[in-house]
């Protein structure tokens, strides 16, 4: 496995084995992983990530219910009050990095800093609360950062069509509108590669010149049990 930094370096020169040779660090590649409240983002993060996510859940309260609705999302007991982390190793040269950002109104300010140095984005819709993709959709359109638009297909939520999504969030023909199961490390892949295929079409971008642990993965792998 590849390091991401000089602080997984010192990690790894740690670890008893053979001699390692020290080769040069990974550049480190940014994605942001947006939606509403409940949306299934620290699912998705934690489903693709090798390492063990770093996430920072709390458990709702009845304080918080007026702020938090969980209309629609009533099984829900936790929430990401300020960030999720995780990390995939394309190749030797490059680590792609991970950050699932809050979704509740009162923690939007951390989007700022989250998006500085970002790729692109993608963002999780859900069809029982779609409205709640909104303000993300915007952020990243204001902003001018590539996004792609993941509708996550809950147990017993209504299937509507990419079409249907697109048309109902104001979405142009240039933005993929994809579909995944959140849970499932094939299925969340696949969106990322999707973003990569949106990223690499996008004027000035560059043709990979290797090929990476993405490339070969469908927007629409896996379905929702």
């Amino acid at each position: 496995m590849a390091f991401a930094n000089d602080c997984d370096a010192g990690v790894r020169a740690s670890i008893p084995g053979p001699a390692r040779t020290t080769g040069p660090v990974p550049a480190t590649l940014k994605i942001l992983v947006a939606g509403g409240f409940g949306a299934g983002k620290t699912t998705f993060v934690g489903a693709v990530s090798e390492i063990a996510p770093l996430s920072t859940e709390e458990l709702l309260s009845d304080l918080g219910a007026a702020d938090d609705p969980l209309e629609g999302v009533e099984a829900k007991s936790t929430t990401t009050v300020a960030l999720d982390f995780g990390r995939i190793t394309l190749d030797d040269r490059h680590v792609l990095y991970l950050f699932g950002t809050p979704g509740q109104h009162r923690f939007w300010f951390l989007w700022e800093e989250l998006c500085a140095g970002a790729l692109g984005a993608v963002v999780l819709a859900d069809t029982r609360r779609l409205a709640d993709c909104f303000p993300a959709v915007d952020f990243f359109e204001r902003r001018g950062i590539a996004f792609i638009v993941a509708v996550n297909e809950f147990d017993g939520g209504h299937r509507y069509g990419p079409d249907e999504v697109r048309e109902a969030v104001g979405l142009g023909p240039e933005v993929p509108v994809v579909r995944c199961d959140a849970r499932l490390t094939s299925s969340g892949t696949g969106a990322l590669a999707a973003l990569v295929r949106h990223l690499l079409c996008l004027p000035g971008s560059t043709p990979p010149t290797r090929s990476s642990s993405l490339s070969s993965s469908s927007p629409e792998s896996g379905e929702p049990s």
